[in-house]
């Protein structure tokens, strides 16, 4: 069996035909609608390339294996690539992506995007031409790690309702940082909260939910910690041949929960 680091297998997995399916008080907060996401630093090296002779949206989308649509979300500046993206780019174009830097954070407020919903069980459609404007929340930065992006997540369900030491209830907020920000210093292990990301049918439907990590030697395990016996946790054997078409990454670590107060 061929031995590789579960930090980088974590990222992105395939699940094997035997994977099982499946009280802090919010602090002040200020909303701001209608703001941009972060430019995206590989968007003019992705432009300028693709103008050379040969290459194409649709070729790098299929290099990717992504839908056409997510190449041309990237160009317009609808969609960032993921790090495993720029790499395949990489390939594609037969250049090295440009070196980038993370501009270190100074204020004490950082903007954090409201991603969407979290809940075990649900596929949703991805909608590749959604051009309804991200909605950013003013939160203090991460402490731990300043320069990573936070994103929010808002639960629903009850998958992990008997999360300990603090359960996780629908009407949460949790606030994430992009595990892609920091791969590079946060090794995966037993006990972490992460989000998960499984999408199927060549990515046009995706579940995001919340889980609790297990790592063993030939598998990693994503555990709902719930009273609720429906929820299963999600296997990734390691095994880099099998593929039922469903796909696994973790997306973001939780690091705190928000939540409001009744009768207001």
């Amino acid at each position: 069996m061929r031995s590789f680091p579960w930090q980088h297998y974590a990222i992105i997995a395939h699940q094997s035909s035997r994977a099982l399916c499946c009280n802090r008080t919010r602090p002040r907060i200020f909303v701001v609608r209608k703001c941009h996401m972060l430019e995206d630093p590989y968007k003019k090296w992705v432009i300028e390339n693709l103008e050379k002779p040969g290459m194409s949206q649709t070729g790098l989308a299929k290099a990717l294996g992504l839908h056409p649509s997510a190449i041309n979300k990237v160009v317009s500046g609808k969609r960032q690539l993921k790090s495993h993206e720029v790499a395949g780019a990489a390939v594609y174009f037969g250049e090295e992506a440009p070196q980038t830097e993370l501009v270190p954070v100074t204020t004490g407020l950082v903007a954090a995007r409201v991603a969407g919903v979290v809940e075990a069980g649900t596929f949703r459609e991805v909608d590749e031409f959604d051009q309804s404007e991200p909605i950013e929340v003013m939160l203090p930065r991460d402490e731990k790690f300043p320069n990573a992006r936070q994103l929010l997540f808002d639960c629903s369900g009850d998958s992990m309702n008997d999360l300990r030491p603090r359960p996780i209830f629908p009407g949460d907020r949790l606030v994430c940082i992009s595990y892609e920000d920091v791969q590079h210093l946060v090794e995966l292990r037993s006990g972490m909260v992460v989000v998960v990301e499984r999408t199927r049918d060549s990515g046009h439907f995706r579940e995001w939910s919340v889980k609790q990590l297990e790592l063993f030697g030939d598998r990693a395990e994503f555990h709902p910690r719930s009273t609720n016996p429906k929820h299963k946790p999600i296997v990734i054997q390691r095994d880099h041949e099998a593929d039922d078409g469903v796909s696994v990454q973790v997306i973001a670590l939780v690091r705190r929960v928000m939540n409001e107060m009744p009768g207001f």
